[in-house]
């Protein structure tokens, strides 16, 4: 059976896209796992955010891969292969967990698991995106928005789930979540299965072709690949990336040492303020998480009207004050609302980028360029959360500050590239571009 019969309903492969991004998207609860391994098995802040680094790394190299072979493969197959790698992922990390190996763990959660969420990452955003013309920004904006949903159900809910069943087992918590993963990730990837050529949804008339956009059309995707306009937006989305992760994985601790004086004096007992300094970051992770997702569905939505390298600058720009903001803040409150809008931001880069992709490079380019471009998420999975670690390991009581201003640095560089590029079609090396 090829992948473009029988034909499903165009909403119906959008949720179940969705569906499968906010399995993918339980990645970003990391937070919630940092601390109890750290504390169970000795390791160092740096050694455990490794795991998570890992994850992101593989999740934007195989997405690259994935992109550029999509057609080769079809849609399906990768998405059921990315859904099979993401679960064995989370066994191979139980079984690391038990060894108490943490280089087991690296492979099984962060390379093999990692892979997994590449191939399912890309997958739904490209698919969508083909069955719905008539409003790109908005529905690659809705199914990314799952994935930022992720965090929140698996910090929430599955998460403490598992951790109440097995009384604090991680080993037994990564295995129930491994096999959960194969249950619902494989279903919804079934679905992904591409229009036929030259598909329009009823009431919709494409625009009409001119010379420069025929012209562009004849550029293979390693033209566009290799086009300074390319290398141009992977910068601003590396920033962006950078900046927004090295929250994801340490908000959790941020808000718990925030928060250890005030609980200490309400909380005598030291297995009580333990847990709940761990609820309120796994509160936090939920909130957050909640932002993660409703950037991407916003922004994506907004970009639509402005243009997306206009939604890019204010993403980008507003976070530079938010950073600053954050150095001065003591409020627990006030931080976690801060944290919420770097969240909003940092989703909105993934809500925005397919769009802006296939606005300038192309609906047929468009798997190849974007799975290339998320070679940025590989790259921002790796130095974000790394410097946060190190800073955090040896720093001492600067830490938050120097994350801050670091924070704020990729920001000020990624609006600064904003500001040379634009939402013209790219149509080559010899156009101004």
């Amino acid at each position: 059976m090829s992948d473009t019969k029988p034909l499903p309903n165009r909403w119906t492969v959008a949720i179940m896209g969705t569906l499968l991004q906010v399995c993918l998207g339980t990645v970003y609860a990391w937070s919630y796992f940092q601390k109890p391994i750290v504390t169970t098995y000795g390791w160092s802040n740096s050694q455990t955010a490794w795991t998570f680094s890992l994850a992101i790394c593989f999740l934007g190299l195989s997405a690259a891969w994935g992109g550029i072979n999509m057609v080769k493969y079809g849609p399906r197959k990768l998405a059921c292969a990315g859904g099979i790698l993401f679960a064995t992922g989370y066994l191979i990390g139980a079984a690391g967990l038990m060894m108490q190996n943490m280089y087991i763990l690296w492979l099984g959660y962060g390379v093999i698991g990692g892979c997994g969420l590449g191939l399912g990452y890309v997958t739904p955003v490209a698919t969508a995106a083909k069955w719905f013309p008539d409003k790109k920004g908005f529905i690659t904006g809705m199914v990314v928005m799952g994935f930022g949903f992720g965090a929140l159900i698996m910090s929430k809910v599955i998460a403490p789930v598992f951790m109440s069943m097995t009384g604090g087992n991680l080993v037994q918590v990564f295995l129930y979540i491994g096999i959960l993963m194969y249950i619902l990730t494989l279903p919804a990837a079934s679905y992904m299965i591409n229009p036929p050529a030259g598909y329009c949804p009823p009431g919709f008339t494409p625009p009409v072709a001119t010379a420069a956009s025929q012209a562009a059309d004849n550029l293979t995707a390693g033209q566009c690949i290799g086009s300074s306009v390319f290398y141009r937006m992977w910068l601003i989305f590396f920033c962006n990336i950078t900046a927004g992760i090295m929250f994801i994985g340490f908000q959790s601790p941020m808000i718990q040492d925030l928060l250890r004086e005030s609980y200490a004096a309400k909380y005598l007992d030291p297995a009580a303020l333990t847990a709940a300094l761990a609820g309120a970051g796994a509160t936090l992770i939920g909130i957050s998480s909640i932002f993660n997702g409703v950037g991407r569905f916003f922004w994506g939505g907004l970009s639509d009207k402005i243009g997306r390298i206009q939604a890019f600058r204010l993403i980008l720009v507003s976070q530079v004050l938010v950073f600053v903001g954050l150095v001065y803040i003591k409020s627990p409150i006030i931080f976690g609302a801060l944290v919420c809008y770097v969240l909003l931001c940092y989703g909105g880069g993934f809500g925005t980028m397919p769009s802006f992709v296939m606005d300038v490079f192309g609906a047929p380019r468009m798997a190849a360029v974007y799975g290339t471009i998320l070679t940025a998420w590989a790259a921002g999975g790796v130095v974000g959360p790394q410097v946060a670690a190190i800073i955090k390991d040896t720093a001492g009581a600067s830490a938050g500050t120097y994350t801050f201003y670091t924070g704020a640095g990729f920001l000020i560089v990624g609006a600064l590239i904003a500001l040379t590029l634009s939402n013209n079609r790219y149509q080559g090396k010899t156009a101004s571009n």
